[in-house]
Formats: C-alpha cells, sequence, structure tokens
C-alpha cells in the first residue's frame, strides 16, 4: 500500500495508525504552524506544501509503524531534525515519550523550540549542536531523515547505541543499496522496510549489536 493523497494521509493516522483526537489536533496545529513559518525561512520544499500530510507528517508517523519490532520505551533522538521531521511529529504523536531534536543550524532550532512551546510539547528538547559534539549516552530510538549515508551516520552517532536501541532512518530509493555498502565491521541487524508514501524509496529499520568504522589503512605510497 502507498498513501498517495491528504485525504489518505489524514485517514491512515487514526484508522491504521490510531491516533486519537487530541493527537490530530496537534499534527493540524504542526502543520499550520509549519506553513506559516514556511513563508519566513524555506523549512521544506515549496512543491512538497500541497501535499504536507502525506511528504512530512505521515512520512515521519509511518516510524511507529513500519518496523516489524516494539519499539522500547525511553528516548528518541532525532538527528539532523531540519523542519521538526521526523522527530517533532513523533513528539506530537507520542507526548509522554522524552525526545531530542537535533540540528546544527540556529534558525531551526529556533523554529522547533517555538513550535514545541506552541504545541505543548513538554517532551521535547531541542539541541543546537553538530552530532559530532554531542555527549555520548544510550537512546532507545534514533531517528535520521536524509541527514547523512548511512556508513557516515552510524560512524558518526555509534555511540549513542546499544544493542537495545532500534534505529529508524527514513532513506530514498537508494535505501537497499547504502545497507549494502555498510562496512562488514559494523555488527547489525538492519532490515529495508518499504516507505508507505513512496513506491520508490525505503526505511532502514533495525539494530547495531556492535562493532566499529573500519580502521584506515596504515600502507605507505610506493616512492617514485
Amino acid at each position: 500500500m502507498t498513501i498517495v493523497t491528504e485525504a489518505e494521509a489524514q485517514a491512515w493516522l487514526p484508522d491504521v495508525l490510531g491516533v486519537d483526537a487530541p493527537g490530530m489536533e496537534r499534527l493540524e496545529q504542526l502543520v499550520a504552524l509549519l506553513l506559516e513559518e514556511n513563508e519566513r525561512q524555506n523549512l521544506v520544499a515549496r512543491g512538497t506544501l500541497p501535499h504536507v500530510w502525506v511528504r512530512h507528517i505521515v512520512d515521519s508517523a509511518q516510524l511507529l509503524h513500519v518496523s516489524r519490532e516494539t519499539l522500547p520505551d525511553g528516548e528518541w533522538l532525532d538527528l539532523g531534525t531540519g523542519a521538526g521531521f521526523p522527530g517533532l511529529a513523533i513528539a506530537a504523536l507520542q507526548p509522554d515519550r522524552p525526545v531530542t531534536l537535533v540540528d546544527s543550524r540556529r534558525l531551526r532550532t529556533e523554529w522547533l523550540q517555538r513550535a514545541a512551546d506552541a504545541l505543548g510539547l513538554g517532551n521535547v528538547r531541542v539541541v543546537l549542536s553538530r552530532v559530532e559534539d554531542l555527549p555520548p549516552g544510550p537512546r532507545a530510538v534514533i531517528s535520521a531523515r536524509a541527514f547523512a549515508p548511512l556508513d557516515k551516520l552510524v560512524a558518526l552517532s555509534a555511540r549513542f547505541s546499544t544493542p537495545d536501541t532500534v534505529w529508524l532512518l527514513p532513506k530514498g530509493a537508494g535505501a537497499a543499496q547504502e545497507l549494502q555498502m555498510l562496512p562488514e565491521s559494523w555488527n547489525h541487524m538492519f532490515h529495508v522496510e518499504q516507505s508507505l508514501t513512496d513506491a520508490n524509496a525505503g526505511v532502514i529499520c533495525g539494530r547495531l549489536l556492535g562493532g566499529s568504522p573500519p580502521r584506515p589503512s596504515n600502507a605507505k605510497g610506493k616512492r617514485k
């Protein structure tokens, strides 16, 4: 099943995901805030706004549905949050779960904080930082949407993960290829699920069990 229209997207949320009336109200308010702010700064591509429920809301919300396993309780870490997707949408859907939104752009983090405050989301913590500068520590769920190639993302973020952490990474058509290119030095149980909002896109889901980035070669170049 691929969700194509705005009506299908808005129906899928309560009918399949089980979003209650207050949750739908928060999402509707988030959409209104996004449309208003997008007039001031380019949060998302203007061409996606007529399809905001499909391209941004359900594209984020599907992370609660596509994984083959029950998501653990605990903090959700969203890296490179940008306009708030998927992290802010997840926080609106699960207001009892701590959600940390990380972005390195000040204007984006200021928007994220204003939006979280307007939505009454006390579960949200907004962090202005590069991922490289975040202190280590285990999280229950890690997400990132169009933030970095998988090999780089895992190398940057492994210090936030335990074997119980679930990774949910929306990718485009190259999801399977990115997974195949992940170095063998990482021990993982990742797989690709088809996106519900794009028949050509995938979501990388699973757990990182251990390992490390490949070591750089110490081989010396040949003398001329």
